[in-house]
């Protein structure tokens, strides 16, 4: 139903996307996840052919978004983080007019207003005015111009942002249900929500796929794996040997320390406690457990774990040193004299006439050195801003 390859968005020096790749199935619910600012609303911009994108391909219903953009369109139905309301409309009026901008015409035209109304539960508040309707009505006569035309795909991004704990759980129900007639593409940054509604998961993460997999594969894979977190007094050979003849311990990180101090990290089938029997292991090898601690991996985790800040590369920073700051030209010093310069006599009398006019100045103190230039930078232990910068 969708396919995204390869796709790369810049702005200017910044890369908000980064060679993402995946595709959506017929007939799921797909959840892309990922905290503020990792590329989900950039993503589905593009996919909804609303944003052009620097690199890559993106085949929506076998139309190429970029080749056939009409084709592309008239299968996506598209909710954006802000919807696109016009408040001195009431929600009838508004979706009329959405409708027609979109060729119905007619009976169509009402038998799809009407459809949509009662999908999203507007009912009574179809003749209000959008501009007098709560936030979660807002919501629900976005979503009601996104699924007017009955499209296959429905996209979704952050359909829930702003919303109170009641108004969350009925914008839920409501995904759910157009869940069972269209394949839906659903942003948010909430685990939770991601859980609540979806079949599949895509994990975003600085402009990058970290995960994609259907929901329960990833539970399965990450959640509820336990941990222990061992510092023994011995060799690293012998706690590997005794940590992998632990049953139920699928992997093990052994870190020798100094003074024969030896770190062991051991990972658990879900569902298993290894700490009573890692102890009496240890203690029958007389191998003394010097600390012990325990925790449980959960999807949030994971979600923190593959989505946590990272090291720019040399890539992402811009030098900024010379063409940020222009080299300011040079201008030529003037040569210092040790005496003021001669005024003319107004006469000419005898030299041993002639008393000096203004008693001998007394040494000028030494100048300090002059700073280097900023386009002559000896070091960065001299470099001094410009502008006082």
């Amino acid at each position: 139903m969708i396919e995204v390859k390869n796709l790369v968005k810049r702005y200017g020096d910044f890369t908000a996307v980064r060679g993402v790749s995946f595709s959506v199935r017929d007939g799921v619910i797909c959840g892309f996840l990922g905290p503020n600012g990792a590329g989900k609303s950039t993503t589905m911009n593009i996919i909804a052919g609303t944003l052009a994108a620097t690199e890559g391909e993106v085949v929506v219903n076998g139309y190429d978004v970029y080749e056939d953009p009409i084709g592309a369109k008239s299968s996506i139905g598209y909710l954006p983080e802000q919807p696109p309301l016009y408040p001195d409309m009431t929600a009838g009026e508004y979706l009329a007019f959405v409708g027609e901008a979109r060729g119905l015409s007619g009976d169509k035209l009402w038998e799809a207003v009407d459809r949509a109304v009662e999908r999203t539960g507007l009912g009574e508040y179809a003749d209000r005015m959008i501009r007098n309707l709560s936030k979660g009505y807002r919501q629900r006569v976005g979503i009601a111009q996104a699924i007017l035309t009955d499209p296959e795909i429905v996209i979704l991004d952050e359909p829930t942002v702003g919303l109170d704990p009641r108004q969350i759980i009925e914008i839920r129900s409501l995904i759910r249900e157009l869940g069972r007639d269209h394949t839906v593409i659903l942003s948010s940054h909430i685990l939770g929500e991601i859980a609540e509604v979806c079949d599949e998961v895509i994990i975003i993460a600085h402009g990058e796929i970290a995960a994609a997999d259907t929901l329960e594969n990833l539970v399965n894979r990450y959640e509820g794996k336990n941990i222990v977190d061992l510092t023994v007094r011995g060799d690293a050979e012998t706690v590997r040997r005794i940590a992998d003849s632990v049953p139920g311990v699928t992997d093990a990180e052994i870190e020798a320390k100094s003074a024969g101090i030896v770190r062991a990290r051991l990972s658990a089938d879900r569902g298993t406690d290894v700490r009573e029997t890692v102890f009496f292991r240890f203690a029958d090898a007389r191998i003394p457990i010097l600390s012990m601690s325990y925790e449980e991996t959960t999807l949030e985790k994971v979600f923190l774990e593959l989505t946590k800040d990272r090291p720019e590369s040399p890539a992402d920073t811009v030098d900024t040193a010379d063409p940020a700051v222009p080299e300011i030209p040079q201008t030529p010093e003037p040569a210092e004299t040790s005496a003021e310069p001669e005024e003319p006599s107004e006469s000419a009398e005898p030299a041993e006439e002639t008393e000096p006019a203004e008693p001998a100045k007394p040494d000028k103190p030494e100048k300090p050195a002059k700073p280097a230039k900023p386009g002559k930078k000896q070091s960065d232990d001299d470099y001094t801003p410009l502008f006082g910068g």
